[in-house]
This record gives structure tokens, C-alpha cells and sequence, in this order.
């Protein structure tokens, strides 16, 4: 039972969790209203795409692909589709709010989720305490934060289409829809095509044995797969009309004026997209890099910089250490085999996210399946430190966020 002094301490911690997650949601309004200066790179796509074109006049931010002279947004395009009817009605650069709309997209997210956690069977304490951990403990934030830059917009759609994903298994039981949403968010983010081995599995009844009743699981995995497949046919068919092959995503391509001296630049050139000399560092930003500000001055006394590389999960959003506990069970084995896919391919990326706050934003590309295999079944007594955990990450969050804003790096 909670006694007095733990429901006391409880609402002291859900009073600054709701002041902090305020002031971070103010703080992204801000942004949205006043900073977006409306040069997305999706945003010049959906504008090339209202034009007939698969290629853009300008690059307005970096890694954009030259090809036979001409300039291509290497990501995927489904963010720009979803962009067009924006471009259309103000035009490119004349739309102004990608961050405003990713609040909108990250907010769909985040109902999403409160019907898994119904579905799931979560009471409301333990779900709101979820929510606002999602909300403003995890790199959701930080990608809604800028989405004014490509590389976040495709998280924040790509986010909404794997949660979906999720949602259309647990609370729909349905395996086809769930493939739909995979081949959505394939079109944002390659690494989700990873997803229907932990789906298909979490589709199965508990305590049915595997292949029990194969014909219908057989079926249903079928019908799944033809939205993948189609994603996947409409991507080779989009890369082969822009680079002449299927399988040439335009990376091979990518040109950045200017950014010859930088380490991403000299890791593409020198080491590949992928390679195992990434590992290390990857690794370690991933779950050991605390939240480091550099200071600068003859006295070591001006804060001058942020570690753009980001903090480890672990230390920006500690709530997802509950996981520990999570229930050992097939589809535990499916989630750990997806997510152990999916962060080995982006430990040997020449990327760890590069450009980010406070967060290891690739974390979003497995969260999902994390945070099922998290709240699965009853949860342990070590829950209890559920509320502490969430503050924690919000309150470190809201300090981090406000000190980069005050000093402007």
C-alpha cells in the first residue's frame, strides 16, 4: 500500500513534473511562433513535387545529394508528401511552421500512446506519469523541439507511424493495419522495416503455442506484408528515378559545400556510412555520456558550447531503466532481437544523431517496442520509483533547454 508520506511526496513530484513539462511545452511554442524559419528541407521537396520535379533548386540545409547536376533530398518522402498541401496553400520558404506542426504530429503520438496504455491495461496515475515522460523525458521532445531541421520532421512523422504500428497490434488486433503503418514509416524511417518480426509475434495470443493455428497466422502475416511491400516497391521505384538505381538512396552523393573540415564529412569520405571504427564512440554517447556544457574564457568560466553529440538515454530519460524488469517471454525475445537490429545498425553509423540535445535521438527509431516490453503485464514493485525517475528527466530537460536558450548556443 502507499502510505501518507509516499502519496506526499508523490504529488510533490507530479506538481514539478506538470510546472517543468509547462515551461518546456512554452519554451517549443516559442520556438514554433518566433524561430521557424521555414527552410526544411522536406519543405523545398514537397514544393519540387507540387512542380513535377524529384529534385530541388537549392539545398536550403546540408546533405543533399548532387546527381548529373542536379540536387536531391536524400531522406525518404513521405514527410514532404505529408508537407504538400502547407506548401501549396504558402508557398517555399513562405510556410513557417514545421515546429508547430510537429507539436501537432508529436501530440497524435502521444494520444496514440494513451490508448496502447489503456489497451495494455495501465491505471491513469501510472499512464499520465508515462505520458509526460514520453512527452518531455525522451528524444520525442527534442526532435518536436526542431523540427524546423529535416532530419527531426522525418522522427516526428516517423515516431506517429511506428507508434501506430503498435497501436493498430495491441488495441485493434490487427495485423494488416499495423503493416500499413510500417510501410508509412519506412517511408520516414528505413529502420522501421525491422518492426514486423516484433509485431507479428505480439499479434499471437498469449499462451497459444507459436504455430498454432498457422494457416490463419500465415494469412494475416500475408496481408501485413503487402503494405510493406509496396512501401518498399514505391522507395526502389522513387531512388531508381532519381540516381538510375533502386538501391542508391543518394547518400554516395551527398554534397556539402563548405563542410569539408568537419568530422562527419571526414568519417563519410575516410570511413564509409558504416563502419565498426564508429562503435566506440556510438556506444558510449548512447549509455555513459553525461550532459556536458564546455566553458571557455582565460579562467574556464564562460559557457561557450554544448555537446551537439547529445547525452546518453540512460542520463537524459533514467524512467527507461524500469525495463529491466520487463516480463521474459517471446515477445520480450522478438522486441530485444528488433531493437538489438536496429541500434547495432546505428552504432556503426557515421552519425550518432550529431546535431542533438540532451538526447540520443535514434533511440526513437526502437522506443516504441521498448516501452511495450516495459508495461507488459504487472509491474514489479520498483515501479514505485516511476515518478522520481520521470522528474528527474523532465526537470534535467527543462535546465538544459532554458540554459541554451538564455545564452543562445
Amino acid at each position: 500500500m502507499t502510505g501518507p508520506v509516499e502519496t506526499r511526496r508523490d504529488r510533490v513530484l507530479a506538481a514539478l513534473t506538470a510546472l517543468g513539462g509547462a515551461l518546456l511545452l512554452a519554451l517549443l511554442l516559442g520556438r514554433g511562433a518566433l524561430r521557424d524559419a521555414g527552410f526544411n528541407s522536406h519543405g523545398a521537396l514537397a514544393d519540387a513535387f507540387l512542380h513535377g520535379r524529384l529534385w530541388v533548386e537549392h539545398c536550403p540545409e546540408i546533405d543533399c545529394a548532387l546527381f548529373e547536376g542536379r540536387r536531391y533530398i536524400i531522406f525518404p518522402p513521405l514527410p514532404a508528401l505529408l508537407l504538400t498541401p502547407f506548401i501549396a496553400l504558402f508557398g517555399f520558404p513562405g510556410f513557417k511552421g514545421f515546429v508547430l506542426l510537429g507539436l501537432c504530429l508529436s501530440a497524435l503520438s502521444l494520444f496514440t500512446w494513451s490508448r496502447i496504455f489503456r489497451a495494455l491495461g495501465l491505471g491513469r496515475t501510472e499512464a499520465l506519469w508515462l505520458l509526460a515522460a514520453l512527452a518531455f523525458a525522451s528524444p520525442l521532445y527534442q526532435v518536436t523541439l526542431r523540427s524546423d531541421g529535416v532530419w527531426f520532421f522525418s522522427q516526428t512523422v516517423g515516431f506517429l507511424m511506428m507508434s501506430l504500428s503498435v497501436w493498430a497490434v495491441i488495441g485493434r488486433a490487427s495485423l494488416p493495419l499495423a503493416g500499413l503503418f510500417v510501410g508509412l514509416a519506412f517511408l520516414c524511417r528505413q529502420m522501421a522495416i525491422f518492426y514486423p518480426l516484433f509485431l507479428l509475434v505480439l499479434a499471437l495470443p498469449r499462451g497459444r503455442p507459436l504455430f498454432a493455428d498457422s494457416t490463419a497466422v500465415v494469412k494475416s502475416a500475408l496481408l501485413a506484408a503487402l503494405p510493406v511491400a509496396a512501401a518498399l516497391a514505391v522507395y526502389c521505384a522513387y531512388n531508381a528515378a532519381r540516381f538510375g538505381s533502386p538501391f542508391e538512396t543518394g547518400y554516395a552523393f551527398i554534397h556539402n559545400p563548405g563542410q569539408e573540415d568537419s568530422f562527419i564529412w571526414r568519417r563519410i569520405t575516410e570511413g564509409g556510412l558504416f563502419s565498426r571504427d564508429y562503435l566506440l564512440f556510438n556506444t558510449l554517447y548512447l549509455f555513459l555520456q553525461g550532459t556536458h556544457f564546455e566553458f571557455g574564457g582565460p579562467r574556464l568560466t564562460d559557457l561557450v558550447g554544448f555537446d551537439k553529440a547529445g547525452t546518453a538515454i540512460l542520463v537524459a530519460s533514467p524512467w527507461l531503466l524500469l525495463a529491466f524488469y520487463a516480463r521474459l517471454d517471446r515477445v520480450f525475445a522478438a522486441g530485444a532481437a528488433t531493437i538489438a537490429v536496429i541500434a547495432g545498425l546505428t552504432l556503426l553509423y557515421h552519425s550518432n544523431g550529431a546535431e542533438q540535445i540532451a538526447t540520443q535521438r535514434y533511440v526513437l527509431d526502437w522506443l516504441p517496442i521498448l516501452i511495450v516490453l516495459m508495461v507488459r503485464g504487472e509491474r514489479p514493485p520498483a515501479f514505485a520509483a516511476l515518478p522520481l525517475l520521470v522528474t528527474w528527466g523532465v526537470t534535467a530537460n527543462l535546465a538544459v533547454v532554458t540554459l541554451l536558450s538564455v545564452y543562445r548556443l
